[in-house]
């Protein structure tokens, strides 16, 4: 009864509500040997799909990442099929929020956490995270369109400063067909706040909006990418050189935008969410 049930409701709920050990059906479900080839096919589908995640999608993902391969498998299911392969998601790492530094040019915040947009090219978030390259640190500025959730801009740089925002901010626009009109907004960080930043946007036609000071859920798909790219793809070590991070996080860029599934975009990666809208 648990093994019909507990695809449909989880083993666990299955063996607390008929009061069984877990370990005890386990054990003699591993004892009864009836573990069919269809099972073992789908879990080794299963089992590389977390291997592409490296270790960072949980059951829901895998759930929805099969279904789009044409397999019936619910989140439960996905569940038990990882307690069979032995292997668990990767957790999301603590981060540390540190002051933005000396405030300049701060403009007002426009976006109010308003991040459900109507159109593409409409609001642009942007945010500076760091990497760990050997001793050192490289920074990683992103440009990402709300409305999918897609990265359209980016730069890396050894030194955190305007000109690495300035040429995030420059991808964008030439990748977008240069809009006009784009409302871009981003923290209170010196890179924003700078002249240099603030003419770059005016050249490129676009207003600026800002995070109130200390509020970092005021830029919170922004915090959210970061979050993604250093909990399921950057080794906790860092990297050795400059040039394989770049490569690396460029990789996870590509995948983030055409193949990562987002609950936002029910369950489908930007690049196809942003096309379903065309």
């Amino acid at each position: 009864m648990i093994s019909e049930l507990g695809e449909q409701y989880g083993v666990n709920d299955c063996c607390r509500a008929l009061g069984v050990n877990r370990s005890s059906y386990y054990a003699w479900r591993q004892r009864q040997g009836k573990v069919s080839p269809e099972r073992e096919a789908l879990k080794a589908v299963l089992v590389k799909h977390h291997k592409e995640s490296r270790g960072a999608a949980g059951a829901r993902m895998l759930s929805k990442e099969l279904q789009e391969n044409g397999h019936r498998v619910g989140r439960h299911m996905a569940r038990s099929l990882m307690r069979e392969a032995g292997i668990a998601s990767r957790q999301r790492r603590r981060h540390k929020y540190k002051s933005s530094g000396v405030e300049s040019l701060v403009a007002p915040h426009l976006l109010k956490r308003k991040f459900e947009v109507t159109a593409i090219n409409e609001v642009w978030c942007g945010d500076v995270t760091y990497i760990k390259v050997g001793r050192r640190w490289m920074y990683f500025a992103a440009v990402l369109d709300l409305f999918a959730r897609r990265i359209v801009g980016w730069s890396f740089s050894m030194i955190s400063d305007a000109t690495l925002t300035c040429e995030a901010l420059r991808m964008a626009s030439e990748l977008r067909g240069r809009p006009k009109g784009v409302l871009f907004h981003s923290d209170q960080g010196c890179q924003y706040t700078s002249h240099k930043f603030r003419n770059e946007l005016l050249a490129q036609g676009c207003r600026q909006s800002m995070s109130r000071k200390g509020e970092c859920w005021d830029n919170a798909p922004m915090e959210r990418f970061f979050g993604s790219l250093k909990s399921e793809w950057v080794p906790e070590d860092g990297y050795s050189s400059e040039q394989e991070a770049r490569a690396d996080v460029q990789r996870f860029v590509i995948r983030y935008n055409n193949t990562r599934l987002h609950s936002y975009n029910d369950y489908k990666s930007p690049v196809a969410a942003e096309k379903l809208a065309a």
